[in-house]
């Protein structure tokens, strides 16, 4: 599963009771083996409970990161600390039965979008269109960073998470290669990952190794955040390449 949990709804973006408590009753009954979570808030309490895991907070903001859960092993760990942002990308080595997979867990530069802004008139156009080529101009480095950060590994990867970009951008199309899109390969519909009332954005990504079966994949329609969790069902019991 990957979920952009908007800091468990820190700052009552959403004016309800309980918002982080919802999240965690969600998570449980979905119950993912791996879970991977962007704008994850360290300063809660949290209602989940896992064997393994690795957090990566901002060294900006300390109410502000990300993480990764597991009921598998994770034997390495690390964050690729994109300069310059409060976004970042994260990854863990998880051995699951004989094999071992890289997991990535990114969360590209944001494009500041509001849920219920309109930003089609004349004037807030030119201004979000500035600040959208700024944030594009960051998300090309951090994909570089990326891929030369997955260059080196032998294992098979997933890479999940916000892009804050769409399946049409070029960030996904370098990120996609040599792996499966889940929702391409078993999901339906559009496939709407962020809450925005104009269009149905995808910009939440579950991308797994073409060495790596995708059984199922779904978007769960529940409004905690301003993003809708994703979740692929994965089979990794196919021939390793990792000797290879």
């Amino acid at each position: 599963m990957s979920y952009n949990v908007r800091m468990f709804n820190l700052y009552n973006w959403i004016e309800k009771k309980d918002v982080d408590q919802n999240i965690y009753d969600f998570i449980n009954t979905k119950n993912p083996d791996i879970l991977c979570i962007q704008e994850f808030n360290p300063t809660v309490k949290l209602g989940f409970e896992y064997s393994f895991k690795y957090i990566k907070v901002s060294s900006k903001n300390n109410r502000f990161g990300h993480a990764i859960f597991s009921k598998y092993k994770i034997i390495d760990a690390g964050s690729l600390d994109f300069s310059n942002s409060s976004n970042n990308a994260i990854f863990a080595d998880i051995v699951i039965n004989k094999d071992t997979v890289r997991i990535y867990n990114i969360h590209l530069e944001s494009l500041k979008i509001s849920p219920t802004e309109d930003y089609f008139n004349q004037e807030k156009s030119k201004k979000f269109k500035i600040r959208v080529e700024e944030a594009f101009k960051k998300q090309a480095n951090q994909t570089n960073l990326i891929m030369q950060h997955e260059k080196k590994t032998r294992y098979k990867s997933i890479t999940c998470g916000d892009f804050n970009n769409t399946a049409f951008s070029w960030v996904y199309h370098q990120l996609k290669k040599g792996k499966n899109d889940a929702f391409e390969v078993a999901g339906s519909g559009f496939g709407k990952t962020f809450d925005y009332k104009y269009f149905p954005f995808r910009i939440d990504f579950i991308l797994a190794s073409k060495q790596i079966k995708v059984n199922n994949f779904k978007t769960f329609n529940v409004k905690y955040s301003d993003h809708f969790p994703i979740m692929a069902r994965l089979n990794f019991n196919t021939q390793s390449d990792n000797n290879q």
